[in-house]
């Protein structure tokens, strides 16, 4: 399945500066659950398409990209990646930052924790995958977590006769 963008660094360095941005410390395990929240409603927003090519396992401590965490153990590691992103993408990094960035760490566990997808990881071993489909699952049932309604704000536009519309991008393929 193709990600939407090049690297999960590339997410990363999002939520990274957008927090300090406004001031706030972005912890790496906040960062993880962030990541993981952001890939679970992607796939859920748009079907058969993920945002970033990464695998998260199923941490003691939660769901984590391996990867990520431990470039970014140390504080924010310094190297090249996106500064601008496709504008659906920022539009809906910026929809997951709203909801989620003033989580604290407690609450983005109970949302990623409890999930079907890190259970059923972590009853099969210590930083055992979690698939995608798994992530969506168990984000497209809210069973820890608003809908992906209640999280992505649709774009709404006027058309010339005043008439409310929704407007997303064209993907082939969606009905």
């Amino acid at each position: 399945m193709p990600a939407d963008v090049k690297s999960a660094f590339d997410i990363a360095f999002w939520f990274a500066d957008t927090a300090l941005a406004e001031n706030e410390y972005l912890q790496p395990q906040k960062l993880q659950r962030l990541l993981f929240i952001t890939q679970a409603y992607y796939a859920v927003a748009y079907p058969k398409r993920k945002l970033m090519p990464a695998v998260f396992v199923a941490d003691e401590l939660g769901p984590l990209e391996p990867n990520v965490y431990v470039a970014f153990s140390k504080g924010q590691p310094d190297f090249d990646v996106e500064l601008f992103l496709p504008h659906d993408v920022d539009s809906f990094l910026s929809s997951i930052w709203k909801r989620f960035g003033g989580y604290t760490m407690e609450r983005l566990n109970e949302v990623t924790n409890e999930t079907l997808a890190y259970k059923q990881a972590r009853e099969r071993a210590d930083r055992s995958e979690i698939t995608i489909e798994a992530m969506r699952l168990s984000f497209i049932r809210g069973e820890t977590a608003p809908t992906v309604e209640q999280v992505v704000t649709p774009k709404v536009m006027r058309t010339q006769s005043g008439k409310q519309v929704i407007v997303k991008s064209w993907n082939p393929g969606d009905k």
